[in-house]
């Protein structure tokens, strides 16, 4: 690895461990890293991050630009394409002009037609639940990257992959206070209206939730959304 890359993942660990440190949400930190990864990547000019779901429905999940956002359209579509079969296959798709690689006949096609993206770089991010993600760089010259820019894109995956997951607890984690704060707000309602204690509360909603088959926290919450709250009984 050249000195100038080796100074890149310094500063690459240096970013992830910031968007650690700061608690940032996932869209955002993502969004960083991908700009980031554009400005270091020698070649790239756009980049973007696919998601194929347990549906097999294939989304873009951030982008620096339009064009990613088409093609993950495309391959949604088609079921075919160099970012989900980097998701796939688990490994570096490399398509070094896109008017000569025929590996996704289909894809080709209204990728050319569509967009002026001629090379592509994709790596696995991760495959997990059914899900599979793929970093993806791209750009207008055919024979955009060099043997570097493989070995560096290689690294901000491996980064990104890492944040990512890091961040996706960050949002777990805020999430379940949120919950909590709700289902907190829906025991106060029904105290006071009821005069019921903590636990009584609590108890009354966790009834509704079973008996409706609705999760706990969805009670809480139209409880206190709705302007004239719900009438309760004890059950």
């Amino acid at each position: 690895m050249s000195d100038v890359n080796k100074t890149v993942v310094t500063e690459l660990a240096e970013l992830v461990a910031s968007l650690d440190r700061h608690g940032t949400e996932t869209s955002t930190g993502l969004h960083e890293l991908i700009d980031n990864g554009v400005r270091h990547v020698a070649g790239s000019q756009y980049a973007g991050i696919t998601l194929a779901g347990p549906d097999k429905v294939v989304t873009n999940v951030v982008a620096t630009h339009r064009y990613p956002m088409v093609l993950d359209a495309i391959q949604n579509e088609l079921k075919e394409g160099p970012c989900l079969e980097a998701a796939w296959q688990h490994h570096i798709m490399h398509v070094a002009d896109l008017n000569l690689d025929e590996r996704w006949p289909r894809y080709q096609q209204y990728a050319l037609a569509e967009t002026p993206i001629r090379s592509i770089l994709s790596y696995e991010l991760f495959v997990g639940g059914g899900a599979m993600g793929a970093l993806n760089f791209y750009a207008e010259n055919p024979h955009a990257f060099s043997d570097d820019s493989v070995e560096l894109g290689a690294v901000f995956a491996n980064h990104i992959a890492l944040a990512w997951s890091m961040m996706r607890r960050h949002d777990q984690f805020r999430s379940a206070l949120a919950s909590r704060d709700i289902i907190g707000q829906a025991k106060g309602v029904i105290m006071e209206r009821f005069n019921l204690d903590a636990v009584e509360a609590f108890d009354l909603l966790a009834r509704l939730s079973q008996q409706s088959n609705t999760k706990l926290f969805d009670i809480a919450r139209a409880l206190i959304d709705t302007e004239h709250p719900i009438k309760c009984r004890k059950i």
